[in-house]
């Protein structure tokens, strides 16, 4: 079983689109590492990444986003909503898959003796890694924030930390690391600019205010003061679902006067937690997960060659779905197929022994790359889909006009996006191909060289449709990060498919 885990640095840049971009290089550029989401935020000045893969490559690329960060960012600049303490503001370690909550706290712990050691940092551990009591939770470790905390340490022994100097870096801060479960960044925006509403019903809600268990929230002004917001941390959506969090939010909002004008999931969310809080607010009586269509399409067919060849019948129908972005992720599926199969072909060979782990690491990750691709190819066509139905929204009146905008801006993004995922899928499979052509079986290099030729040439189909669908995406932060995205993972994908046949040339060469 693979050894899977997530981090979700929070960094103290939400407005210089080129900083968040370097911070992304940074981890990018990690072997072994997979970036999944990020997202920037101008009023709270502030920028979360996530990324996962075995825990080496995440330590090595946490610290270099880390380090990355101490360049760029300097705090005594830095004026956001969000409280913050460090220019890497936390760095969260997140067991995703094979791995401990116990182990991620001691990733988190080397990482931080690190940052304090080779970056002069001082560093906090928080929650599961914390090393006293009093610092288990994160608002306690920040409490003061950048100025404070740089007058109380080196004076409070209180406030010494856990690695590194008893000196505030001088630009970089402070940083807080450790390990947790899993939580939804979810937040409600109020139909109103007084803060003080939002501050309050942040107060009312919180679990350290004696409200819902597993709640962790603050209220901000955002939009330049326009609004309100309550942004809360929910990290256990299980005990304290979304939905029961929502209605306390809005029966508090009331008693002031104020309504929910819209939420927003800020980062990833699990699909069983979306799932509960649309079962609950739809208030379905007998209802099963399995009715869900794309759930049930998950579950094994009957015959795989059944599913092809219906599949290839889709495509050539004349149908604008499946398209060429579902055909992109299906493909790219088949090149990790590809990939395991050179893996498998060298596993339990005497003669490649040396290379027993790499080749089991290849074929666990190109099997998750696999089962990713396979989902993003029904996501493609689902979201084209969404463009279709927003299409045909009415328009007949100002308000209607301005829902269907809103509607198809949204479903244009969302168009964008999945064949991005799709592409930064294809780039891992390119790279577990090269592996498997440096490594694997020799008389398999070639099928290591056509996976990785396929992969990339998904990844790159998969970008034509990120470039088509951009057209119709208004200017923009948003519009923004996707063309970052999109020049970022063409440059990456040029690379890897050029090292991959330079692996496979060097492999047929060798005597």
């Amino acid at each position: 079983m693979p050894r899977i885990v997530e981090c979700v640095p929070n960094f103290s840049e939400g407005r210089r689109r080129e900083v968040v971009e370097s911070l992304l290089q940074a981890i990018a550029a990690t072997p072994g590492v997979v970036l999944l989401d990020h997202e920037m935020d101008a009023d709270h000045h502030r920028a979360v990444l996530t990324f996962a893969g075995e825990p080496e490559p995440v330590m090595e690329a946490a610290f270099r986003a880390v380090q990355r960060a101490s360049e760029q960012i300097d705090l005594n600049r830095h004026r956001g909503e969000h409280p913050r303490m460090g220019a890497t503001d936390v760095v969260p370690f997140v067991p995703v898959e094979g791995i401990t909550l116990d182990e991620c706290a001691a990733i988190a712990r080397a990482v931080g003796r690190r940052i304090g050691d080779e970056l002069g940092i001082p560093v906090f551990l928080y929650e599961a890694a914390a090393t006293r009591p009093e610092r288990v939770s994160l608002a306690d470790v920040r409490r003061g924030e950048f100025e404070g905390l740089r007058e109380a340490i080196g004076k409070d022994p209180a406030r010494a930390p856990d690695f590194g100097p008893s000196r505030i870096h001088p630009t970089a801060g402070a940083v807080a690391v450790g390990a947790r479960r899993f939580l939804v960044a979810f937040n409600a925006n109020l139909g109103t600019s007084d803060v003080r509403v939002a501050k309050a019903i942040a107060q009312s809600i919180r679990e350290q205010s004696g409200g819902l268990k597993h709640v962790r929230a603050l209220g901000f002004s955002i939009e330049g003061g326009r609004r309100a917001q309550v942004s809360m941390n929910l990290v256990n959506t299980e005990a304290t679902p979304i939905h029961r969090v929502l209605a306390l939010v809005r029966d508090e909002a009331a008693r002031f006067g104020a309504a929910i004008t819209g939420c927003e999931v800020v980062g990833l969310i699990p699909e069983a937690a979306m799932l509960d809080a649309a079962e609950r607010a739809l208030q379905l009586e007998g209802f099963h997960r399995d009715q869900v269509l794309e759930l049930r399409l998950r579950q094994p067919p009957i015959t795989e060659g059944t599913t092809v060849a219906s599949f290839f019948d889709q495509v050539a129908a004349g149908t604008p779905t499946p398209g060429g972005g579902t055909v992109a992720a299906f493909t790219g599926a088949l090149a990790a197929c590809l990939a395991a199969m050179v893996a498998n072909l060298t596993i339990g060979k005497k003669k490649y022994a040396a290379h027993e782990d790499a080749m089991r690491e290849v074929r666990e990750r190109a099997g998750q790359a696999r089962q990713r691709l396979m989902a993003l190819a029904r996501a493609d066509s689902e979201a084209f889909e969404a463009v279709r139905r927003a299409a045909r929204l009415p328009a007949t009146s100002p308000e209607e006009e301005a829902a269907r905008a809103k509607a198809q801006e949204a479903a244009n993004l969302e168009a964008a996006r999945v064949p991005l995922r799709t592409a930064e899928t294809c780039l891992l499979v390119v790279q577990m191909a090269t592996r498997a052509a440096q490594d694997g079986n020799r008389q398999a290099v070639t099928d290591a060289g056509v996976a990785g030729s396929l992969a990339g040439a998904s990844g790159e189909g998969a970008l034509l449709n990120v470039e088509i669908n951009l057209k119709s995406l208004a200017e923009g932060a948003d519009k923004e990060a996707v063309e970052t995205d999109l020049r970022r993972l063409a440059a990456a994908l040029r690379r890897a498919v050029e090292e991959c046949r330079a692996a496979v040339s060097s492999t047929l060469e060798a005597p």
